[in-house]
C-alpha cells in the first residue's frame, strides 16, 4: 500500500513539473520563441528547427504534465516527457548550458523510476477506466 502512495507522490511531482513549465510558457509563447531563439543563436541548430520546437515544447510539457498528474495515459505521458526531456538534454549540451543539466537529468530518473514502477500506478484515471 505505501508503494502506491510513494508511486502517486512521485507521479505527482514529476507531473506538476512538467505541468508548470507548460502552463507559465504557454501565454507567452512569441517571448518565450525568441529567448529560445537567442539561447540557440551560436549553436550548430538551424532557426528553422529552433522556431518550431519552441512552440511545440509548451505544450507537449503541458499535455505531459496533465496526463501523468491525472495518471491518464500514464506510460504514454511519462514517455512523451522523457522525450521532451531528451531533447532538452540535447539542446542544453549544445548551447554548453551545463547548470541546466542536472536539473533535467533528474527528470529523466524519476521518468525512468515511474515507468519501471507502473504496477504501482493504483491511483490514476488509468485504473478506474481498467475496470
Amino acid at each position: 500500500m505505501d508503494k502506491n502512495w510513494a508511486y502517486l507522490l512521485s507521479r505527482l511531482a514529476i507531473g506538476l513539473s512538467f505541468f508548470g513549465h507548460g502552463l507559465v510558457r504557454l501565454p507567452k509563447l512569441a517571448g518565450f520563441s525568441n529567448w529560445m531563439l537567442g539561447q540557440f543563436s551560436k549553436s550548430i541548430l538551424p532557426d528553422a528547427l529552433v522556431i518550431p520546437f519552441s512552440y511545440i515544447l509548451p505544450f507537449a510539457e503541458f499535455i505531459a504534465g496533465i496526463l501523468i498528474i491525472l495518471g491518464l495515459f500514464t506510460r504514454f505521458g511519462l514517455l512523451l516527457a522523457g522525450l521532451v526531456s531528451l531533447a532538452l538534454i540535447f539542446g542544453t549540451t549544445l548551447i554548453e548550458n551545463w547548470d541546466a543539466l542536472p536539473s533535467q537529468l533528474i527528470h529523466v530518473s524519476f521518468l525512468s523510476i515511474l515507468l519501471a514502477y507502473l504496477p504501482h500506478n493504483t491511483y490514476a484515471v488509468d485504473k478506474i477506466i481498467k475496470k
